[in-house]
């Protein structure tokens, strides 16, 4: 992995004395698309804000290429932030916002120039120079607010769910926009979003965090794959979780069976999360299933029927691409290594 860029070391932060960032530990590399991903509330804004020097932490230290920055003002830190609502100078056309930060840095003319072309070449935006702002569409006004940041050559770029106020189809589309300009700029990219996927689509490494807390830090298919505990498995993509007990090592007890997964180290008859993907469960015939379920609803995803089903006192969800009629009673088959293991959350805190 490459150096280390931002080192935020036992950080502590407190709103009118509640605590919104409890003793934070995180190292940021060099280079790499870093998400900070949660639910409303749980601290991956202010953690932003606190690298780019919008709060002070409570305690703890801010190291920016080893050097301790907590008393550094934004305008000093060698970064630029990227906001929801893009506060784009109306008055100015795109040219005209992309140069202001140079225009401050007192930079000469012929380089401003080149800067700003080069900046509006990379977002796509070639020929827009003297497009009033209020012309532009919510992507292409977005698209200005990246290069405005991106020109002063920032080495960090912190973005704070950007591209929140954009529909559906040009979010996609510029969730890969992003990640080819930071790949071609080199730079590191400190992005906030509660979108799991867009989290998965852009990101070099995901960080989970719950009220205040890290939960856990992984690249996309680490935290989809093998997700820390069950707050993180329901919170990246859909999950069947449920209560087990574990017997010994490779068994586990739960929804009324016994069944073999591949986890051990949890010890003997210990209570414990269990984790089944809907992709996961194998719809079969219902004498070969490990479970018997009535399959209580269906709906088509386009690339996969939705089954809720009933089995073992539980509400399964199922993930297939044939379609079972509703009323019908179907087998389940899950493999041992889809079986995923977890501490129980309350034995954590």
């Amino acid at each position: 992995m490459e150096n280390c860029i931002i080192n935020l070391k036992d950080i502590v932060v407190e709103y009118d004395g509640e605590r919104v960032l409890n003793g934070l530990n995180l190292e940021i590399h060099d280079k790499e698309f870093v998400t900070f991903l949660g639910p409303s509330g749980c601290g991956k804004t202010t953690t932003l804000r606190i690298i780019g020097g919008f709060v002070e932490p409570k305690e703890g230290d801010i190291f920016f290429d080893g050097v301790r920055i907590n008393d550094l003002p934004p305008h000093k830190r060698q970064l630029n932030t990227v906001f929801q609502r893009y506060a784009l100078f109306p008055h100015l056309n795109v040219y005209e916002n992309v140069e202001f930060g140079l225009k401050l840095r007192k930079m000469p003319e012929s380089e401003r120039k080149q800067r700003v072309r080069e900046m509006l070449e990379l977002v796509n935006l070639k020929g827009f120079e003297r497009r009033n702002i209020n012309q532009l569409s919510g992507g292409q006004q977005q698209r200005v607010a990246i290069a405005r940041a991106l020109v002063n050559h920032p080495k960090v770029l912190l973005l704070d769910e950007p591209l929140g106020a954009l529909d559906l189809k040009l979010r996609k589309e510029m969730q890969i926009e992003l990640k080819r300009i930071q790949q071609s700029l080199e730079i590191t990219f400190i992005y906030v979003t509660h979108d799991q996927e867009e989290a998965l689509t852009m990101s070099d490494r995901v960080v989970v965090m719950k009220d205040g807390y890290i939960q856990q830090i992984g690249t996309p298919q680490d935290i989809y794959n093998e997700p820390a505990n069950a707050f993180v498995a329901d919170f990246i993509g859909e999950s069947n979780i449920m209560d087990g007990l574990m017997y010994d090592d490779f068994k586990v007890q739960f929804a009324g069976n016994e069944f073999e997964c591949v986890d051990k180290g949890f010890g003997q008859m210990k209570r414990v999360d269990v984790v089944v993907r809907p992709e996961d469960v194998k719809v079969v015939a219902p004498d070969e299933g490990q479970l018997n379920g009535v399959v209580n609803s269906v709906i088509f995803k386009g690339v996969h029927f939705e089954m809720m089903v009933e089995a073992a006192g539980y509400n399964w969800m199922i993930h297939s691409t044939k379609m079972e009629e509703p009323g019908s009673i179907i087998g389940m088959r899950i493999d041992p290594f889809d079986i995923h293991i977890m501490h129980k959350m309350e034995d954590e805190e």
